[in-house]
């Protein structure tokens, strides 16, 4: 007997990414559901195991900080797809290079004129009291006027299946190479599907990833040296590091492989002596980056790293400074930004946000802790977070605490019905609610992932999609459909 049976699928909660209603696929869903009805449940086993193989045979791993120790784990995959159709992710493609093209606008007058303080956009309060602004930045123009080269935006669909923007990662955003390998892996796993063309690619990436580093250089007609900069094997997404520069056929290294001489010019230590560096794509953060320009006591980073870039001797994705963005009080700006910036109307809404710097918002979020999610302005990962409805009331004691002690430092949004999609557990498919962060490299031009990396839920009515708090991972298809398919009925579920 299948293990699948759409026809008992409970999907009527929320809005479901494949199916419409039990037994009803959506147009663009409709040959994969097709296909898992007809599986036997050891078919359907045998395609699992063979994942988890896979995932083990590539080494994909993430790391996690537990009780002071850092634990590698294979990486968390659910082998049915998200699927998206492509004239929907058209849309969200030309939304989101809008909102990148704003945002490193916004970044680069932060650093120069600040004419959107002086023009009220933005209240002086909020890059006051920023953590991220680097006055160490101020003045630099980095190449194409871009300080954000690569940007996660989190995608979420609520009840009604409108799709916002969540927040925006700016500093040092990960998961696209876990969502080059989820292809992969899915492609050993469900290749007949792929045999249509209809799953357009995202291979394409990391060929996009170096031409847009390369055109950083400052060295212009020569073949530019770029490295991968990474804080070295106990850093959580260090798989990623080594993945992204083997991909590119670049060179990894940590601080201590360059080094900065009178000239302000990079440079690599090798066997052969040293060789010029042109582009770093830098997975250190800010703080770390140069001793001699932040914490003095970094060893993670390169002394005089800072002189070089503002010497326009060296290139560094993304940009220092361009965490100043990635705070979700600014976020809740974006909208304004889009506006002031580009003259237009966004074409992905935020979702509706309370600012606890304002005294009208902080009275309505402490009267509705119970009912709103509330997030710190600069914390990642899902940690710090407060799911009203969900919480204790000792918890939300403490979070009304933290908000009236530094009011500026947390934001609140109502508790949305994320979507969900299926997902296999205990052997059934069953809804699990998801995210969707889509990856956007900005150079020249803009680029954006055909799809991006789908994080899933895996706990039973948990909305905490992160992989450090036992989340998961889906390949996400962007579908090509068409009347034909649209119109067929799907048949067997």
């Amino acid at each position: 007997m299948s293990q699948v049976n759409w026809n008992n699928y409970a999907c009527r909660d929320y809005y479901d990414e494949l199916m419409a209603a039990p037994g009803q696929p959506r147009d663009s869903a409709g040959e994969l559901c097709n296909m898992l009805a007809r599986f036997s449940a050891e078919e359907l086993a045998e395609r699992k195991t063979a994942a988890e193989i896979a995932i083990r045979t590539m080494g994909i791993t993430f790391t996690v900080y537990s009780e002071g120790a850092m634990i590698d784990r294979a990486w968390p995959f659910d082998i049915v797809p998200r699927i998206i159709p492509a004239s929907e992710w058209r849309k969200t493609e030309a939304g989101l290079k809008q909102r990148v093209q704003a945002l490193n606008l916004f970044i680069d007058d932060l650093y120069h004129d600040q004419k959107v303080i002086k023009d009220k956009v933005l209240p002086a309060e909020v890059l006051a009291q920023s953590v991220n602004f680097r006055p160490q930045c101020v003045g630099i123009n980095p190449p194409h006027g871009v300080w954000a080269h690569v940007c996660g935006s989190d995608l979420v669909r609520d009840g009604d299946g409108t799709l916002y923007v969540l927040e925006d990662n700016l500093r040092i955003p990960s998961g696209v190479s876990y969502m080059l390998e989820n292809r992969n892996v899915t492609k050993r796993v469900l290749p007949e599907l792929f045999a249509s063309g209809k799953i357009l690619p995202v291979d394409d990436y990391v060929a996009q990833l170096y031409d847009m580093l390369a055109a950083m250089s400052p060295r212009h007609g020569d073949d530019p040296q770029v490295v991968v900069l990474t804080p070295g094997i106990y850093n959580s997404a260090y798989f990623e590091h080594a993945y992204l520069a083997q991909q590119m056929g670049v060179e990894l290294v940590q601080g201590s492989d360059l080094l900065v001489d009178d000239d302000d010019v990079v440079y690599m230590r090798t066997v052969e002596g040293l060789r010029r560096v042109d582009v770093i794509y830098r997975r250190v953060d800010d703080e770390f980056l140069d001793p001699e320009a932040f914490n003095p006591e970094s060893m993670l980073g390169v002394a005089g790293l800072m002189r070089a870039w503002r010497a326009g001797k060296v290139a560094l994705a993304n940009a220092p400074g361009a965490g100043v963005a990635d705070d979700k009080v600014v976020y809740a700006f974006v909208p304004a930004l889009i506006r002031y910036y580009l003259d237009q109307e966004p074409l992905i809404p935020n979702v509706p946000s309370y600012l606890c710097m304002f005294e009208d918002d902080r009275r309505y979020v402490l009267d509705h802790l119970d009912e709103l999610v509330v997030k710190p302005a600069n914390e990642s990962g899902g940690y710090g977070m407060l799911i009203g409805p969900r919480s204790t009331k000792e918890t939300r004691e403490e979070f009304a605490r933290l908000i009236e002690a530094n009011p500026r430092n947390y934001m609140a949004q109502p508790t949305l019905a994320l979507s969900t999609t299926p997902t296999l557990a205990n052997g059934l498919a069953q809804p699990r609610h998801v995210d969707l962060r889509p990856f956007i490299l900005s150079g020249p031009e803009i680029h954006v992932t055909t799809g991006g990396l789908t994080r899933v839920a895996l706990v039973e009515g948990s909305l905490v999609v992160n992989s450090s708090q036992g989340g998961g991972s889906k390949d996400t298809w962007i579908v090509e459909t068409d009347d034909k398919a649209a119109a067929a009925a799907v048949k067997g579920v």
